[in-house]
């Protein structure tokens, strides 16, 4: 109800109650003629007689129809009943006449016994005044109000009662719902702490609610000077309250928050206070009127977040660890296509090189690598759940943890993303792995050995207490006597039963062995239980305290009995075909078959060192190429001397062609073993490809099409280019072999964007790959073949076809260059065998043209190499081709007298040096003690095996290249000129 009516009902009631006092008035006689009927009015009209005294007092009861007039006897009992009455009642005056007035109450106070009571308070009081709820005929309630008086004769005596009473039903509604309003209004202003108030401006008095003086600490009342509310507000915030000046002018502050001091306990608080100006019609203001509240503890709280956030943000900035919040955005390649960092710590651009990273888009920064990216953090938004993985930033120079979550709610489409630098720990676990994979690879010899049958004992020597531990092989291998066990033996005790011849030898080489430490070989001769003597090679390992004493010798012990003649009678056959190179065609085939014999002889021997299993695939082909090489060259120089130089060309070729075949398949052994030394480089796989077509076109021959598919815009790879053409070339021959009848070739290449699930299927790290996959419809393969092809000499060609290492060099080359190699088949369908290599970031190198060495560049005044090779034969050689370009070649047999020319005053533009080298000291440990008295020394490596413990596990420091024996002498001269003028 609003206000105008609430007012208008008001007025309606005091009209009610003015005109029921009138009546009451007229009732008992107040009127002169309803008292005395002889009594004269001034007005000089004369009163009515009795009958119409009577008449007329009637009218006037029945007059109003607002006020209900009921006459009661003494006992309550009704007597008389007005118009008004019987409207606001509903019964009839003859209805009603004679009934007890309690019919007229609730039961309720019926039960309590009011009615009488107000009747005996009327008769004592002369006036009993009541508010309450009454009952009308149909059984509704009313509220009205009214007094009851009592009806006397002229002797004082009562002779009744009148009840006057108004409807009062609508006031009463209006009054309780305005009582519960203002009480709500009052819990309102208390529980929220909210005071009302305002100031007069004219007279400067401050109107008050009781919670506003709660607030501000002042005693309970209506009104205050506004002076004594404005002393309360400290000095340093006075100036942003309203003056009595302020107020006149209207010239205020809407809202504030100002600090008192409040007078009751001396505690300062903060208050909000909010306020209007109220102006009459002219515009001039006449009150101001507001709220205040205490914000004590929420400025307290509002302070200490502000506190917080200030700690948080220099936290934020300070941390070494990365981090940004990126927030997806619709854009026109999809909803949620893009997103856009909204924050980041200087910590971003330390750990991905990215600086000013705030504000700019996934697209708009690496926009080729968006789809991959969107994928591992959309999915973060999607699902709520938090991911982890790592990758490398090249820019920065780190490897870097990556952690993203989601930030809530999800419709702020907000991901939180933490950078941590892992480079020390990467390279801690690269070399734990390191390590792991040299451990593995030493326990897969150990176990190959022993299945071979290679080890034949082990012992545990205590070298402080002289004590060996040996094994029941080891007791058996040295004949020792059973009844002295195999537990604290002696030195004296264990070498007794050696030869004598052999006896000094090995005394020395133990003493060597406890004066270095490190590795120990030494092969020597035991008197067994059958009193003879057989040939073993002992190999351990003496271990020495941080102060160099001695502690243990473990060791093991392999025989090489039937090694030792086999090789005798290798060296015995083969100095007899030396003797007879020049007898009949027939006597050479004879020797040929009964030397192959003894190759195979010397397999069976090999499989005790757990070696059986390579000379079993590739023997023969070596002692083919070999015989090959041999024949040739004791040919050329038979014609020589015969003086027949026609047939020298083509004796050259034949020996060539069979060292490169037998270079090939040592690259085979390298690569299975995954310890060749790799020459990676940037290439593009489809340029090698394509210079690969027209040779793999040849190789599978014309019943087999060969189809090239390479992808548009193929990223590089750092891998070594050989070893790649080496690697297509055998799955082109592995998938002819599949399809004997002829079939279909095709080489793919492709991009690859592994994500943590895809990479973790493929045993791979996450990230950017190009692959290189070899399909054909050929017979396929059996899971169980799929799952022993990679294998070492396993093989599905019958004897003598192959050696099982192809795929096995596949996998080693992948594996060495941070790839992987997978197969995919199904039997009767066919076979793809994909190898995935790592992006590299940069282009692709060009082909390198190799001259001619007639074409080769000559050498410059003065320019001179120093070649170290205890090979005398390659010495020789490499000098010749130094000499004849115009270099001066100085040559050196091992690593200490190499050093030695390298640290004299002798002038070196290049060493060129094979990495095994006798003496203690091999080739890489010789250039770098050269390159601290000649810095930017360039070095070339030559070496005919793997040497990864010396080249640094195949990574070569700036300035050192390798070249890997056999080599073309035009590519040694391109390589030596290009190192020295620094473009190699």
């Amino acid at each position: 109800m609003t206000g105008p009516e609430a007012a208008e009902l008001l007025q309606r009631a005091d009209a009610l109650a003015e005109e029921a006092a009138r009546l009451r008035a007229q009732v008992h006689g107040q009127v002169p003629w309803a008292k005395d009927p002889t009594t004269v009015p001034e007005s000089g009209i004369s009163p009515p007689g009795p009958g119409e005294a009577e008449g007329h007092a009637r009218a006037i009861l029945d007059s109003t129809t607002r006020i209900a007039i009921i006459g009661m006897d003494p006992d309550g009992r009704v007597t008389d009943w007005n118009t008004g009455a019987e409207r606001i009642f509903g019964w009839t005056r003859e209805t009603i006449r004679g009934q007890a007035i309690e019919r007229l109450f609730t039961p309720e106070d019926v039960l309590s016994g009011h009615p009488a009571a107000e009747r005996r308070r009327a008769h004592d009081q002369s006036r009993a005044d009541s508010e309450r709820w009454y009952l009308r005929a149909d059984g509704s309630r009313f509220w009205a109000s009214g007094e009851t008086t009592p009806l006397r004769d002229p002797g004082g005596d009562l002779i009744g009662l009148v009840k006057v009473l108004s409807d009062r039903t609508e006031e009463h509604r209006i009054g309780t719902a305005l009582e519960e309003t203002e009480t709500r209004l009052r819990r309102a202003q208390e529980a929220g702490g909210i005071g009302v108030f305002s100031v007069g401006i004219d007279d400067a008095i401050l109107y008050t609610t009781p919670e506003f003086c709660r607030l501000y600490g002042l005693p309970e009342r209506a009104t205050y000077p506004a002076a004594a509310f404005e002393v309360l507000i400290i000095p340093q915030d006075s100036h942003l309250v309203s003056t009595a000046e302020s107020r006149r002018r209207g010239d205020l502050i809407r809202d504030v928050e100002y600090r008192i001091r409040r007078p009751d306990t001396g505690e300062l608080r903060w208050i909000a206070r909010r306020g209007e100006i109220e102006r009459d019609g002219t515009g001039r203001p006449v009150r101001f009127s507001g709220v205040a509240r205490d914000i004590t503890e929420q400025r307290y709280a509002r302070d200490a977040l502000a506190t917080s956030e200030a700690r948080y943000r220099a936290l934020f900035e300070a941390i070494d660890d990365g981090f940004c919040i990126i927030e997806f955005f619709d854009g026109p390649h999809g909803p949620a296509s893009d997103y856009v960092h909204v924050e980041a710590n200087p910590g971003y651009e330390r750990h991905t090189g990215i600086p000013n990273i705030v504000g700019r888009t996934l697209r708009d920064l690496a926009a080729a690598e968006a789809d991959g990216w969107l994928d591992l953090y959309g999915g973060v938004l999607r699902t709520g759940e938090s991911i982890r993985f790592e990758r490398a930033f090249p820019a920065a120079g780190r490897h870097i943890e990556v952690s993203a979550a989601r930030i809530e709610p999800p419709s702020r489409r907000q991901v939180s993303v933490l950078f941590r630098d892992i480079s020390a720990r990467r390279a801690a676990e690269d070399a734990l792995r390191a390590s792991e994979a040299v451990a593995r690879e030493n326990v897969e010899r150990v176990q190959l050995a022993l299945a071979a049958g290679a080890i034949i004992g082990t012992w545990v020597w205590d070298l402080a207490a002289d004590r060996f531990s040996v094994d029941e092989a080891f007791a058996r291998s040295f004949g020792l006597d059973p009844t002295v066990g195999r537990e604290g033996l002696s030195l004296a005790q264990v070498i007794e039963t050696v030869h004598p011849d052999d006896r000094d030898a090995l005394t020395a080489a133990i003493g060597t062995a406890l004066a270095q430490g490190g590795p120990y070989a030494h092969q020597y001769r035991t008197k067994r239980a059958d009193g003879l003597y057989y040939w073993l090679e002992a190999n351990g390992r003496v271990e020495h305290a941080p102060d160099g004493t001695p502690l243990r010798f473990p060791g093991v012990l392999i025989d090489v009995e039937e090694r030792r003649a086999v090789e005798a009678e290798r060296e015995r056959v083969t100095e007899q075909l030396r003797s007879l190179n020049e007898t009949l065609e027939q006597r050479v085939v004879e020797r040929t078959a009964e030397l192959m014999r003894t190759e195979e002889a010397l397999r069976q021997s090999q499989k005790m060192e757990a070696v059986g299993q390579l000379t079993g695939g590739l023997a023969h082909d070596f002692n083919n190429m070999l015989a090959g090489i041999v024949g040739s060259l004791e040919l050329m120089q038979t014609r020589l001397l015969q003086g027949r130089v026609g047939d020298i060309e083509r004796y050259i070729a034949a020996a060539q062609g069979a060292a490169r075949r037998a270079a090939a398949l040592t690259h085979r052994l390298l690569a299975f073993s995954r310890r060749q030394t790799l020459a990676p480089k940037p290439i593009d796989a489809n340029r090698l490809v394509e210079g690969m077509e027209e040779l793999v076109r040849r190789t599978v021959g014309p019943a087999v099409s060969v189809e090239v598919v390479g992808a548009a815009g193929l990223w590089s790879t750092h891998v070594d280019p050989s070893q790649l053409e080496n690697a297509l070339l055998n799955l082109c021959i592995n998938a002819r072999d599949a399809m004997p009848d002829g079939g279909r070739i095709v080489i793919e290449t492709g991009n690859r964007w592994l994500d943590s699930r895809s990479a973790r299927e493929r045993d791979l790290e996450p990230g950017q790959y190009i692959s290189l996959c070899v399909s054909d419809n050929g017979t396929g393969m059996t899971p169980d073949v799929v799952a022993k092809a990679f294998d070492p000499f396993f093989t599905t060609k019958p004897m003598g076809e192959g050696t099982g290492l192809g795929l096995s060099m596949i996998y080693g080359f992948a594996k060495q260059s941070g790839g992987q190699v997978r197969i995919y088949s199904e039997p009767g369908e066919g076979t793809m065998v994909c190898l995935y290599l790592p992006r590299h970031l940069g282009e692709a190198e060009g082909v390198e043209v190799v001259p001619d060495l007639s074409e080769a560049a000559r050498a410059r005044a003065g320019e001179t190499v120093l070649v170290v090779d205890d090979e005398p034969t390659i010495r020789m050689l490499v000098t010749e081709v130094l000499e004849d370009l115009g270099y001066a070649a100085i040559e050196a047999a091992d690593g200490a007298s190499g050093l030695q020319v390298l640290q004299s005053d002798v002038r070196i533009d290049l060493l060129v040096s094979d990495v095994g080298l006798p003496g203690g000291m091999n080739g890489r440990q010789m250039a770098e003690a050269a390159q601290l008295s000649r810095p930017g020394l360039k070095v070339l490596f030559i070496t005919g095996y793997a040497e990864n413990a010396a080249l640094n596990h195949g990574h070569l420091a700036p300035g050192m290249q390798v070249m890997v024996k056999p080599f073309a002498l035009e590519a040694l001269a391109a390589r030596i000129r290009n190192l020295i003028e620094g473009t190699g």
